[in-house]
């Protein structure tokens, strides 16, 4: 199977794609991507059990967290750049965050601020004071509720959603899987009745599942998305729980439905807070190479950071989003490239326009030392590079640098220091004219991992 997968990549390289009718992101999606940074926030019963899945027999009397502030954990995304945060609503065990009138599984049976309390509220309200877009999830699979597994359970799962999207002010994306467990019986989910609730309760909202119909999953949960990732897909086979993880994961140049990758991993071993795992928490350093392995590959970075049982960011979590800010403010903070009026300004809907192996030279502000490239497409108008090189100027002649694949929103490169005046940017391999909206050469933080 790899060697096919290898002959495939070789073929796309080496041959010019066949002109497809171009595919363009929504408004929604177009405003999505850009967020580039989004955090998962996993709270449930399992943060009191030491459980990653709970079985739905929990007492909501476990449920205490003395300290929560959800100012805290938004104001610490905030200072790390997050864009956007989306809470676990419910997760498999059933146990919701919010006073739900379809259940007394929630908190309001639990011993939290006397059962007057609402995670999802705080979570929704603190976001807006710091500027956060917001996002729930609501697991489909419901390990508590009777009504799981016959028809009724679709007109369940369905006012809760109604509740979350009509109490909370705007919701930016809402998070659907397809799981399943032992009481699924003959559980048929309705997603064309929940998407239809989403559009129209809240149409500005993304939605994701394996394959869309927004967001799709990338593959993964170890935070890696493909070297080559298109933004589009064909859905045809596709479903919430059914899905291919290696064509999610590098997607597909003749795909006729935009539906870019999303890559979801965790700050932590486990996506829920487990007290032996303080010590595991992935460094800032780490967290800057999540970063290049997905917003660098056209994706887009959903990093969960599980509060704790006092309902706050620990500390170890805490040092951690805040080095991985820094080291990313450091190593972009200056473009090396001298001023170019349409490809400098941080604008995706400025740019020039390129042909297929039509060279593009870029001054360097004098020599410089060089080891990170990026490069954006004005994906408004599609993707269309499929490959291209990087070249540098030693003083004598063009020396390579690097090759790569897929644009898209963002491509970040890579590789040894080089001294240079000037790079040299071709597209090798495009479905039409290249609308080149952004690039940079940056150097470094020290700080980064090597």
């Amino acid at each position: 199977m790899k060697a096919v997968h290898s002959l495939f990549f070789c073929l796309l390289v080496a041959t010019p794609l066949l002109a497809q009718p171009t595919v363009k992101p929504s408004p929604r999606q177009l405003a999505w991507q850009p967020l580039e940074t989004t955090a998962f926030l996993h709270f449930t019963v399992n943060t009191y059990t030491d459980k990653e899945w709970g079985d739905g027999t929990e007492s909501p009397a476990i449920f205490n967290p003395t300290k929560l502030d959800a100012r805290q954990w938004i104001k610490t995304l905030k200072e790390a750049g997050f864009k956007m945060a989306i809470i676990t609503a419910k997760h498999h065990d059933g146990f919701c965050l919010w006073p739900s009138k379809m259940t007394d599984h929630s908190v309001k049976s639990s011993p939290w601020k006397n059962g007057k309390g609402d995670v999802v509220k705080e979570v929704a309200d603190a976001c807006r004071e710091f500027g956060l877009k917001f996002g729930v999830y609501l697991s489909p699979w419901d390990r508590h509720e009777p009504r799981y597994g016959t028809a009724s359970y679709n007109d369940y799962y369905k006012s809760q959603l109604r509740e979350l999207l009509t109490n909370y002010g705007p919701v930016s994306e809402v998070w659907f899987d397809g799981a399943k467990g032992e009481n699924a019986k003959d559980m048929t989910y309705d997603f064309d009745g929940y998407w239809a609730i989403v559009r129209e309760l809240q149409p500005n909202a993304v939605m994701f599942s394996d394959a869309g119909p927004d967001v799709r999953w990338v593959g993964n949960e170890a935070g890696n998305a493909g070297e080559t990732c298109w933004s589009t897909i064909d859905t045809t086979g596709l479903a919430p729980g059914k899905a291919d993880s290696k064509y999610l994961n590098r997607g597909d140049p003749a795909g006729r439905q935009w539906i870019p990758a999303e890559t979801d991993v965790s700050i932590r071993p486990g996506w829920f807070y487990h007290p032996a795992e303080d010590a595991k928490v992935r460094s800032g350093a780490n967290l800057v190479n999540l970063y290049y392995q997905s917003v660098g590959r056209n994706s887009l970075l959903l990093l969960n950071v599980p509060p704790n049982r006092e309902g706050l960011f620990s500390e170890p979590d805490i040092a951690s989003l805040k080095a991985f800010r820094s080291i990313l403010d450091e190593t972009f903070k200056n473009n090396l490239i001298a001023k170019q009026p349409k490809l400098t300004d941080g604008k995706l809907a400025t740019f020039t326009t390129l042909a297929a192996n039509q060279p593009l030279v870029l001054e360097l502000n004098g020599e410089q030392t060089v080891d990170r490239i990026a490069i954006q497409e004005n994906i408004a108008t599609g993707q269309r590079v499929a490959a291209g090189k990087v070249e540098y100027w030693n003083g004598s002649d063009w020396q390579p640098l690097q090759t790569f694949t897929t644009v898209g929103y963002k491509r970040l490169m890579r590789f040894p220091a080089v001294k240079a005046t000037r790079l040299r940017l071709s597209f090798t391999n495009t479905n039409g004219p290249v609308q080149l909206a952004e690039v940079g050469a940056y150097k470094a933080s020290a700080r980064e991992e090597k």
